[in-house]
Parts: structure tokens; C-alpha cells; sequence
């Protein structure tokens, strides 16, 4: 939580993706799905009342509880094999279309819109060492066609109110992922599996102030996991990841002279077990 001079300030923002997948195998080794996507997504703000001056709505920026909102999108994909020990991916998201948040259509672009961008992976899987696997992804997420993501805050705040289509944003730039990962498999029972990856964070530094809100700063990811079978029925999984402390500075852009760090750090663990009937 931050403070701005309007008590604690703070966002939250929860999404749920739902995936029904059809797969066809068209050929030896080669494969396409299409998966059409139902997404689901909640969100609150509070001490924003800062802004109430910049807004198209004041009654509909701030402390106005927990909003939610349905989507839909599709994605489509492909795997294959390449050679005996070579293994490729793509697959394509299209934008999900969701309705507007209501309750902050004073807040963000277009009247409460919030979708969820367009992304594109591509990968390939390396088998050639035995019982090892090494992957190599990389993924791009086009923030900048999201108005409530991408518009920058100015000169768009002096343009417009926050709320209309051309309302100020996050000033997020799209992001590109490349990440490498790891798996051995020890035993029938025992595999171990390792990762990490790296983004250029999407804020710029003449961003900060709206990024408050919305810290996401984070560069580089390191993870640590494995899988152990009890039996055929029953298996255990584990994972951690850390991805250490990333700073970003900038002026505040509605008070010269006065700077603005976002700085994160993120630690997390999760387990889980699986049983076959």
C-alpha cells in the first residue's frame, strides 16, 4: 500500500482463465489446438481520490469496492517434431474483449476498459543429452494495444480526462520474455526441473507516478522444481522462484524536482499432488 495524501492507496487485481482445448495430431509428430478462452477478473482501488480533478467520473475512481468483469479471446497453436531429438512450438492469444469495470470508469481508459493484451510464444524442447531436456521460449506481450495499459500518462492527462478512450494509462511498453529451462529425469520416480528467465520491465522512467499503483517492474526470474512418483496413481510437485530487487526512477511528472523510485523484490513456493484414478 502507498500513500498519496489520500490515505492508504492501493490496487488489487485478480484473474481467472478458463481453457477448453480440441487438439488434432494431423500428422507423425505434428499437432494443432485451438483453445476458446473464458476470462474472468476482479479489481479494486483505493485513495485516489487525488485524481478526482483528472477524471471523467469522480463518483467512479476510487473506494468503490470490488468490481468484476467477464472475457472472451481464443488461442491457437502448434507443436511438432523436427528431428528425432528436436521439438517446436507457436501458439498465438488473441486480445480478450472484456467488459468494463463499471465501478472505475473514471479511472481507466475507455470507460472502465481493462482487456487483456494479445501474446505470442514460440519454443523449442532439445533431447539430445539422454534423460535430459533442455527449452529455450520466448514470449511477447503487446501491452500498447491496450489503452488502459498502454497510453502514456502524458501528455494524455492533459488531454483528456482519465476515463475517456484516449485517458491516461499505465504508459506500459510491450515486453518481450526469453526464458530457459532444464529437466532431468533422475529416475522412474525422480525428476528435477530448473529455470530462469529475463524481460526488460515495461515501465519507462517518465511513467513512475501511475506505477505506483502498479509496480511491475520485475527483470529477471530464477526457479527451482520437481516431480516425485509415489506410485502409478500418486506423484508429489514443488516449485520456488526469486526474482531479485528492481529499481526504476523518474521525476514525478506533475511535481518537477521531486523523484519517484519503484523498486520489488518476489519470493514464492507451491506444492502440489496429483492422484491418477
Amino acid at each position: 500500500m502507498y500513500a498519496l495524501k489520500a490515505g492508504k492507496t492501493g490496487v488489487n487485481l485478480e484473474q481467472l482463465f478458463i481453457a477448453p482445448t480440441w487438439a488434432w495430431e494431423f500428422a507423425d509428430g505434428q499437432a494443432i489446438g485451438i483453445s476458446p478462452l473464458i476470462a474472468y477478473q476482479r479489481f479494486k482501488a483505493t485513495g485516489l481520490q487525488s485524481f478526482a480533478g483528472f477524471s471523467s467520473n469522480s463518483e467512479a475512481l476510487s473506494n468503490n469496492g470490488t468490481d468484476d468483469a467477464w472475457g472472451y479471446g481464443i488461442q491457437i497453436g502448434w507443436q511438432g517434431k523436427i528431428t528425432d531429438t528436436l521439438r517446436a512450438g507457436l501458439s498465438w492469444r488473441t486480445i480478450l474483449e472484456m467488459e468494463e469495470f463499471s465501478k472505475y470508469e473514471g479511472l481507466f481508459a475507455e470507460q472502465g476498459g481493462f482487456d487483456i493484451p494479445q501474446m505470442l510464444n514460440a519454443g523449442i524442447a532439445w533431447s539430445g543429452i539422454e534423460n535430459h531436456w533442455l527449452l529455450l521460449d520466448v514470449q511477447h506481450i503487446r501491452y500498447s494495444e491496450i489503452n488502459s495499459i498502454g497510453n502514456p500518462m502524458l501528455p494524455n492527462l492533459m488531454q483528456a480526462q482519465l476515463g475517456d478512450d484516449q485517458g491516461a494509462g499505465f504508459g506500459w511498453d510491450d515486453m518481450t520474455i526469453v526464458k530457459l529451462g532444464w529437466q532431468w529425469q533422475q529416475s522412474n520416480e525422480q525428476t528435477w526441473r530448473a529455470g530462469v528467465s529475463y524481460g526488460e520491465q515495461p515501465i519507462p522512467d517518465e511513467e513512475v507516478l501511475f506505477n505506483i499503483l502498479a509496480p511491475g517492474v520485475q527483470e529477471w526470474h530464477f526457479t527451482g522444481g520437481f516431480t516425485h512418483r509415489f506410485s502409478d496413481a500418486l506423484e508429489v510437485s514443488g516449485m520456488a522462484f526469486y526474482s531479485p530487487r528492481n529499481t526504476v526512477r523518474g521525476e514525478n511528472p506533475l511535481g518537477p524536482g521531486q523523484q519517484i523510485e519503484l523498486s520489488m523484490t518476489q519470493v514464492g513456493a507451491s506444492l502440489s499432488v496429483g492422484y491418477q484414478f
